[in-house]
């Protein structure tokens, strides 16, 4: 599969409000799934795990949509798409909730890291994934990345941190309120270095 950007300007692209669809849905009917199935079985774990066997399945069909339309899937929906199938598919196969509590830590881990090692070589790896939607300079493109890298590497951290300590709906909560707010206000926090490395900005020394 490819997931390169396509450099035909007339090839076709997936609409803002399907994209959206498309990337939130499989999440939506994981956690819809998954409070419906617990009062159904009377079990978290075992909730959990019905929940991740439909999200494997709708993160496939999602997957499959978008490359038939854009016959490409870009990094990110891959990268998550990859990991969701894997743990997905082992929490399913062995009936163990721990795989599918490995996901935001391996995910996160891997682009954090990713990130990082590319920073470190002067490369601004960030700027593939968020180039569409901002126009920085190299150097507001690397600082980006710097932050993206950390960022993600504490996401990590913090999903080990509380699905190890915590209940099963105390994680859940975490991974749908607490990444969620988190990456929020990291992105509100980001808009003054957006701002001072826009080209339309003055130069600052």
């Amino acid at each position: 599969m490819a997931t390169s950007p396509d450099s035909d300007p007339a090839a076709p692209t997936l609409s803002p409000q399907l994209k959206l669809v498309l990337d939130m849905g499989p999440l939506v009917v994981f956690f819809g799934t998954f409070f419906v199935a617990k009062r159904i079985v009377e079990d978290d774990t075992q909730g959990l795990i019905w929940a991740t066997g439909i999200f494997v399945a709708v993160t496939a069909i999602a997957l499959a949509i978008s490359y038939a339309i854009e016959r490409k899937i870009h990094a990110m929906p891959l990268i998550t798409g990859a990991v969701v199938l894997v743990m997905g598919g082992l929490t399913v196969y062995f009936n163990d909730e721990r795989f599918i509590k490995y996901k935001p830590t391996i995910v996160s881990g891997l682009m954090g890291s990713t990130l990082l090692i590319g920073w470190a070589l002067g490369k601004a790896l960030i700027k593939p994934l968020l180039g569409a939607t901002l126009e920085l300079d190299e150097k507001g493109w690397r600082t980006l990345s710097l932050r993206w890298g950390l960022f993600f590497l504490v996401i990590a951290g913090l999903n080990e941190l509380v699905w190890r300590s915590t209940t099963t709906s105390v994680w859940l909560n975490f991974k749908l309120f607490g990444i969620l707010g988190l990456t929020f206000l990291f992105m509100l926090l980001q808009q003054p270095l957006i701002h001072r490395h826009s080209p339309q900005s003055p130069t600052e020394d």
